[in-house]
């Protein structure tokens, strides 16, 4: 068996559920409930690990040219004028291409892969 050092990762490969965990005890001890850290950068390819205690919102901001919202723990609702969706754990959702909020329904944790220019 690994062990699991630097925030999840093990032999070039991260941990997700490590890191989820590690974030989500972060978010509760943050006084805005949140907690988020960019795991993987190759340009143009971000991912981010964000956590969110239940009832804590991202406000609705700009989609990058290409993004998509993996649910690791929990539940989110995503808010956009195309309409609001709802993400389970293990959904895999491609964020349209317009302003979008989240909003964490119970304590959770999501991973943000984002493409950018």
């Amino acid at each position: 068996m690994r062990t699991i050092r630097q925030r999840g990762k093990v032999d070039g490969m991260y941990d997700l559920n490590a890191i989820a965990e590690e974030h989500l005890v972060n978010a509760h001890a943050d006084e805005h409930g949140r907690s988020a850290n960019l795991i993987l950068r190759d340009p143009p390819l971000r991912q981010s690990v964000i956590a969110l205690t239940a009832g804590t919102s991202l406000d609705e901001h700009n989609t990058p040219p290409a993004a998509s919202l993996q649910v690791l723990r929990g539940v989110v609702r995503v808010t956009a004028q195309s309409g609001d969706v709802e993400l389970t754990m293990g959904s895999l959702y491609l964020l349209p291409p317009e302003r979008h909020g989240v909003t964490a329904v119970t304590d959770a944790a999501v991973l943000l892969t984002a493409v950018n220019d």
